[in-house]
């Protein structure tokens, strides 16, 4: 498994530090390529969707959701499996 790298993006005028492994990160990336957006952008949406669940648990969980249903772009979802 690799270990986490951090990345720094900003949210909503606030700047943050995110630690994925690299796995996600590529993730992240083709989701974003996928739906047509930067991945600060894609990012800043699953912020918005997160609830109470932390950003980097709510872009694993993204991620999962993403490949399991096919690589369907779609609304964020929810660090509990649901759509945003």
């Amino acid at each position: 498994m690799s270990r986490p790298r951090k990345r720094s993006f900003t949210i909503r005028g606030h700047r943050t530090s995110l630690s994925l492994e690299e796995p996600f990160w590529d993730s992240l990336r083709e989701i974003a390529k996928a739906r047509g957006l930067a991945v600060a952008a894609l990012v800043t949406e699953i912020d918005a969707a997160r609830g109470g669940a932390s950003l980097s648990g709510a872009i694993r969980v993204h991620c999962l959701d993403f490949y399991r249903r096919g690589g369907e772009s779609g609304a964020p979802v929810r660090a509990g499996g649901t759509a945003a």
